[in-house]
């Protein structure tokens, strides 16, 4: 048995067929479908090492603090001339605050 379609018929079905791939969004590769994480954890003693550098002083007590689910390394300093201060480095990231 032949089908037949009337011109009518197969302007419908082409209609049909656009409006259904212009509906379903493309499949994407598998990295697009998950994101990325930009920001990279560091660890305490990193902290520690980067602080101790850039500030030409030493890391006298460390403590990890939660800021509103972050954390922040709360480290006390001690440069040479006894002069004590406190950095809060950000872990996601490494940034001094």
């Amino acid at each position: 048995m032949k089908m037949r379609f009337s011109p009518p018929a197969l302007v419908l079905v082409a209609a049909l067929a656009t409006a259904i791939t212009a509906a379903v969004p493309p499949v994407r590769a598998e990295e697009d479908r998950h994101p990325v994480t930009l920001t990279s954890t560091i660890s305490m003693d990193q902290a520690v090492k980067m602080a101790e550098q850039r500030f030409k002083a030493r890391v006298v007590r460390a403590e990890a603090q939660q800021d509103g689910g972050n954390t922040i390394y709360v480290l006390r300093m001690l440069n040479e001339s006894g002069h004590v201060w406190v950095v809060r480095v950000d872990a996601s990231n490494g940034a001094v605050l």
